[in-house]
């Protein structure tokens, strides 16, 4: 579904989202981080949906709003390559793959 997120790599645009649910994952240093879920991302400019999902790390800029599921945003964001999968070369295991996904939000704000 992240094909359209691949045409726009490296480029930095506005979208609209809905909020789902919070989360958690461990940080690279180990402590555990909150993360929420957005849905149904899509483009402000085309209106055409990017993803059906996405996770972000839980910034002051999403903190600053009061998120409850449903809850719809507007944000900027930078389209990005990454790589996702498991890989562990001590035992030759290399199962990743590339991917996009949004990195940067600023100017969050809640669509009413």
């Amino acid at each position: 579904m992240r094909k359209e997120l691949a045409k726009q790599e490296g480029a930095r645009k506005k979208f609209r989202a809905t909020f789902s649910r919070f989360g958690k994952k461990t940080s690279y240093t180990g402590y555990p981080e909150e993360t929420i879920l957005l849905k149904k991302i899509t483009d402000i400019q085309t209106n055409l949906i990017m993803a059906d999902h996405i996770w972000f790390t839980l910034t002051k800029g999403f903190e600053k709003i009061s998120l409850t599921e449903g809850t719809v945003l507007e944000f900027e964001a930078r389209v990005k390559e990454y790589s996702k999968g498991y890989v562990n070369k001590r035992y030759g295991i290399a199962r990743s793959s590339t991917d996009f996904k949004l990195s940067h939000p600023t100017k969050i704000r809640e669509v009413k």
